[in-house]
């Protein structure tokens, strides 16, 4: 059969634009919401008399063995198609004569692209959500075993100020809740059908837009045919949600290189996400993390990439636009990919609660809570008692001993103002829990804040 889509093209199209000029090859993915998308705008033709009952059930019929087709990889596809679109309709027609031909009216390519990948960007942003929510739960069941293991707070790669393993946990968590909360504001802003708006500016045929977004599974409809023909924020949001997403898997894919390295044995990743050196018998190389630091930068090419293309085009349609699918395709496949083997490689995870603790004496880092017991206890201002305190670490350091174990005489050599209890202030479990402020890493505060995300995720998941 011939091209459907020749009109005021008389010539042949060269194979070489057949091939330059076809997405096929790509938005095939798009078959299943093309079809869900076909069945409905059907339907609604029916409804309002356009066509009749017996023509509904050959379209409805010829796009299930259509279906069948793809799915059973019986279906050829012919690149001179130009797209999925076109492609199922010549097979429908095929299939079941000139009823098919009547499937495209009321509609364009224009809005049943933009119908096929909403709902393709809606399904996936569902599909994330649920993934980074598998992966929080992970997370606070980790959390959960280690709200009492310390652990090196650090700011500047340095160490800071000690806290527990659970409370660094969380604050991966608070990141994929928002991540969460992303997919789920993107769904609903985004979740208005946009068939019916044809080419660009509507139809003459007496259609019900409303009919088909309710069976859609949209909220309503579009308002401006114009805009939503050439509307892909959708596709934008996705990928920035997408790219925000990836930037949280690589910061907690960055220290978990950091912490399973010689240097640090905080963590060791089951050998099941490891890999070995092709030629150093004796590696393990954490290739799960690093490919995760990796792949985000290919999401973020994807935004910018699409950005690109949409920033100077006029209203409406353009051919360039036909590149916003392969970029979200990737971004999404890649997200998907990311999440489930985090979680898995999550769940194997061990952790060397000595070598935490051990790297706790290290850096001298109940530093402030000495300058706090001097405000305190012996009523000096902050920055005279911030300068004693530098004075006692530089002390320590040439004693060779953490602040936390030094003697107490040591403390009185500096000022003697110093007493007994200041050895309180220096532990370092002490100085943890100590920080019970709203958000802070005591114990008993990081407690309060495993349930609070258990809690949303509960209320998340009903």
């Amino acid at each position: 059969m011939a091209k459907l889509a020749t009109g005021r093209v008389t010539v042949k199209s060269s194979k070489l634009l057949d091939e330059f000029n076809a997405s096929l090859m790509f938005d095939k993915k798009l078959y299943a919401e093309d079809i869900k998308g076909s069945l409905a705008h059907a339907c609604m033709l029916k409804k309002q008399g356009i066509l009749t009952d017996d023509e509904l059930k050959q379209i409805e019929d010829g796009l299930v063995q259509v279906k069948s087709e793809i799915e059973s990889e019986k279906f050829l596809f012919d690149i001179s198609d130009e797209d999925i679109h076109m492609a199922i309709e010549k097979r429908l027609t095929e299939i079941i004569g000139d009823a098919g031909k009547k499937l495209h009216t009321a509609r364009s390519r224009n809005d049943q692209v933009a119908l096929d990948f909403r709902l393709y960007v809606q399904k996936s942003g569902k599909n994330l959500e649920s993934l980074t929510i598998n992966l929080m739960k992970t997370l606070l069941n980790i959390a959960k075993k280690h709200d009492k293991t310390m652990l090196p707070g650090m700011t500047h790669l340095q160490h800071a100020q000690p806290i527990n393993f659970a409370y660094h946990m969380l604050a991966y968590v608070a990141m994929f809740q928002r991540d969460v909360q992303r997919f789920s504001d993107s769904y609903k802003r985004n979740n208005l059908s946009p068939l019916g708006c044809a080419a660009l500016a509507g139809t003459p045929y007496d259609i019900d837009r409303e009919f088909t977004a309710k069976k859609l599974g949209f909220d309503g409809v579009s308002i401006n045919c114009l805009d939503t023909v050439s509307d892909r924020d959708f596709a934008l949001e996705i990928l920035f949600n997408i790219a925000t997403l990836l930037t949280h898997i690589s910061r907690l894919a960055e220290e978990l290189v950091i912490w399973s390295s010689c240097e640090f044995s905080f963590v060791a990743l089951s050998d099941e996400y490891s890999t070995s050196s092709s030629i150093m018998p004796q590696k393990k190389n954490p290739d799960v993390p690093e490919l995760l630091r990796g792949k985000t930068g290919r999401v973020y090419g994807n935004l910018i990439s699409l950005l690109t293309v949409l920033k100077g085009l006029p209203l409406a349609y353009n051919k360039d636009m036909q590149e916003d699918k392969e970029g979200v395709f990737d971004s999404v496949e890649t997200a998907d990919i990311s999440l489930r083997i985090l979680n898995e490689a999550m769940l194997t995870l061990s952790v060397n609660e000595k070598k935490m603790q051990d790297a706790c004496k290290i850096g001298h880092l109940s530093a402030t809570d000495l300058a706090d017991y001097l405000v305190n206890k012996c009523d000096i201002p902050f920055r005279d008692a911030y300068k004693i305190t530098g004075s006692i670490v530089v002390l320590a350091e040439k004693l060779g001993v953490d602040l936390s174990e030094i003697a107490l005489e040591n403390l009185k050599m500096v000022d003697s103002r110093i007493d007994e209890d200041v050895l309180e202030y220096l532990n370092l479990r002490n100085s943890m829990n100590a920080r019970d402020s709203q958000g802070g890493t005591s114990t008993k505060e990081t407690k309060r804040q495993i349930e609070y995300f258990e809690k949303w995720v509960k209320n998340y998941e009903k």
